[in-house]
């Protein structure tokens, strides 16, 4: 595998990666109460703030499986 294709390829991987973090937060953020937090929920404030925390989230979690697995595969370098 040439440099472009190995990039491209790590570049779909990151972004599948990102998309299946933020629909593990939205999935997780369901069982939240907003209702404790904000007065109608259900509205289209609540889902909104629904949307930005899985997003926000997601991209976090998504950045620490991204760079964990990048330092994974350069450890073996530290040894050899």
């Amino acid at each position: 595998m040439d440099g472009a294709t190995g990039f491209a390829m790590t570049a779909l991987v990151n972004i599948v990666i990102s998309l299946a973090c933020i629909a593990l937060c939205w999935w997780v953020l369901q069982n939240l109460r907003l209702d404790v937090f904000i007065r109608n929920s259900q509205g289209a404030k609540g889902k909104a703030l629904l949307i930005i925390l899985s997003i926000v989230l997601g991209h976090g979690l998504a950045t620490f499986i991204i760079d964990y697995t990048s330092w994974s595969r350069i450890l073996p370098q530290l040894v050899g």
